[in-house]
């Protein structure tokens, strides 16, 4: 059954001019904008009590209130996909998502991904938008994801997750050595012939990347890296640009790089290794309960783990003895 619910917030000045779907957009963004459109069409949305039309604009100051409808999921059925749950509780669940999984359901992936097995595991969720998952990482990165549990927690975690108040830390493996840590600072946007990826571009969105060398090598670098905004694919492509891509990305690396004089074992860990070296380590956030800064850490992916032996035991038999 449908769960009806009321949001009323007093519209921001700085929103003044703004048509008032881009407002709703900006004031409930666990909503997608077609469903705003849609309960304005239906005239669930009123401004200081008057019916308005999307491309209408506000002044700032006015009072919003939007008789809400959440429709439970139904174009995504529950499956019996394994998952490993770091923490669980009434308002947040986190996962280590292995790799392999895709996040939500698209072209090309209807079944099998992360929210089948999220709705299987957690039926409530069928209320909350994407199953509660408030943010995401590709198919091949494997990980920390949380979940909310609830809808006021959902909006709770996504305002966080604008400010960038939430904290995410990535170990990642690159090709080339690098000398320093740093930031990159680079809008991306999509690339302007291939669509299905992204690049660093001139009217891209505004991203920012730290990254610190935890290792090097003779031909590779292990980094710890920290997203201060979230764009999809930002440390591929952040990396990729400052000519350090990730090892193993089949988008964004180019062809494998096999260092010179490499040893036949590690020649077959880094050919076997057909993801990109990249595993969310770390997540922080406020916990709705109790308003404490929270975080969950974990080990590097078993993969990524092998490859790194393989790495340092060649490093110290063949590398270092030239």
């Amino acid at each position: 059954m449908d769960q009806q619910r009321i949001l009323r917030v007093e519209i921001p000045g700085e929103l003044g001019g703004f048509r008032l779907d881009q407002v709703l957009a900006r004031l409930f963004p666990e909503y997608s904008r077609n469903k705003l459109q849609a309960w304005i069409l239906k005239g669930r949305v009123q401004v200081d009590g008057k019916q308005l039309r999307s491309k209408d604009c506000v002044d700032g100051g006015e009072w919003v209130e939007v008789n809400s409808v959440v429709e439970p999921i139904l174009d995504c059925e529950p499956q019996a996909i394994p998952l490993e749950v770091i923490h669980e509780d009434s308002s947040i669940i986190v996962i280590n998502k292995p790799a392999g999984l895709v996040v939500h359901p698209a072209a090309g992936n209807r079944d099998g991904t992360l929210q089948n097995a999220l709705l299987y595991h957690f039926p409530d969720l069928v209320s909350i938008p994407r199953a509660g998952m408030i943010h995401r990482i590709d198919k091949d990165t494997t990980g920390l994801m949380a979940v909310a549990r609830t809808l006021p927690v959902y909006k709770l975690l996504v305002e966080q997750l604008q400010k960038r108040e939430i904290q995410r830390n990535y170990i990642a493996l690159v090709n080339g050595r690098i000398t320093a840590g740093g930031m990159i600072d680079a809008p991306i946007g999509r690339h302007h012939i291939d669509r299905k990826r992204n690049a660093v571009t001139e009217h891209g969105k505004p991203s920012i990347t730290h990254y610190r060398v935890l290792e090097r090598f003779s031909y590779h670098t292990l980094i710890r890296v920290r997203l201060e905004t979230g764009r999809t694919h930002q440390i591929r492509v952040h990396m990729a640009h400052a000519r350090y891509p990730l090892l193993g990305d089949p988008v964004y690396g180019g062809r494998i790089k096999i260092p010179p004089g490499c040893p036949e074992s590690l020649v077959k860990l880094i050919k076997s290794f057909s993801r990109q070296a990249l595993h969310a380590v770390k997540l922080g956030l406020v916990h709705p309960e109790g308003n404490v800064f929270t975080e969950w850490e974990i080990p590097l992916s078993s993969d990524l783990e092998e490859l790194l032996e393989g790495l340092k035991l060649a490093e110290s038999h063949f590398f270092l003895r030239r």
